[in-house]
């Protein structure tokens, strides 16, 4: 128990639940220091933890008298408890993708990786760099690459809560989620919220350009890819890893609403090719 987010009648739009996160990366780290700096009382807290938290640094508290404020974290994971001799490349594209997420979903932050800035700025700019990415895979990948426009990107900052865009997939459903910046890479609920409208709109627009389709809403979904960011009042996760969002639309704490304009461009690529 090392955070104080326990009481789930007060409402917050953070990550953490348990006291877990810290803790595990200390417990399993050789070496773990933490740093924090207050403005108010304009003291800096530095204490150290190793041999796997078995061991406690005494805390050294000092003056803070120009006013940063910030908490760092240092560990040094124990490899040899992974069976690892090393970071291996995988493990490193993990973080650096963690990064850019970062970078991506939380407003109002400068992100570094490696003493680099990272140029993405806002969501918009990271759905972006996702979409391209993807593009340049398939050219790696030796894909048949057609000389034709770049798919339509719909994208809404719906409220101070939810911000959404949309692109047309290969012909499988993809998603990119956050909520409260943890990312959600098998989706959930609020990703369903945020489909089942586009779905909807979209029998409605098949069926204005042709009354004799018979579309089915799994034929639709197959051919939309969408981005999700959201703030998520005590957001509900079927495991540790957050991996997958279980709270029902009516506890989020929010609505999103998608504009007519944003399921009008969102729609028009999808809805021509299930008419035809």
């Amino acid at each position: 128990m090392t955070s104080s987010n326990y009481d789930d009648n007060e409402k917050k739009v953070v990550g953490g639940r348990n006291g877990y996160g810290a803790k595990l990366a200390n417990i399993f780290s050789t070496e773990f220091t933490i740093e924090t700096c207050d403005k108010n009382t304009q003291l800096k807290y530095v204490q150290t933890w190793t041999n796997n938290m078995s061991k406690c640094g005494k805390a050294k508290i000092t003056s803070n008298k120009g006013g940063k404020e910030y908490t760092q974290i240092i560990f040094k994971p124990d490899l040899k408890r992974f069976g690892m001799e090393s970071l291996d490349a995988d493990f490193e594209a993990v973080l650096k993708r963690r990064v850019y997420d970062l970078a991506g979903c939380v407003k109002g932050v400068k992100v570094d990786l490696n003493s680099e800035r990272i140029k993405i700025k806002n969501f918009k700019q990271y759905v972006d760099m996702y979409i391209a990415s993807n593009a340049k895979k398939d050219v790696a990948e030796g894909m048949e690459v057609l000389d034709t426009p770049k798919p339509s990107v719909a994208h809404q900052v719906v409220n101070d809560r939810w911000e959404v865009a949309m692109t047309m997939s290969d012909g499988q459903f993809n998603q990119v989620s956050f909520v409260n910046s943890i990312a959600t890479t098998k989706g959930g609920t609020h990703v369903e919220h945020v489909v089942q409208q586009i779905i909807s709109r979209l029998v409605e627009d098949v069926k204005k350009k042709n009354k004799a389709a018979a579309v089915k809403p799994h034929q639709i979904k197959q051919h939309i890819w969408i981005f999700v960011n959201c703030l998520i009042e005590n957001p509900a996760f079927d495991s540790q890893t957050k991996e997958n969002m279980t709270l029902r639309p009516s506890a989020f704490g929010s609505k999103c609403t998608l504009s007519d304009d944003f399921i009008k461009k969102g729609i028009i690529q999808p809805a021509l090719i299930l008419t035809y």
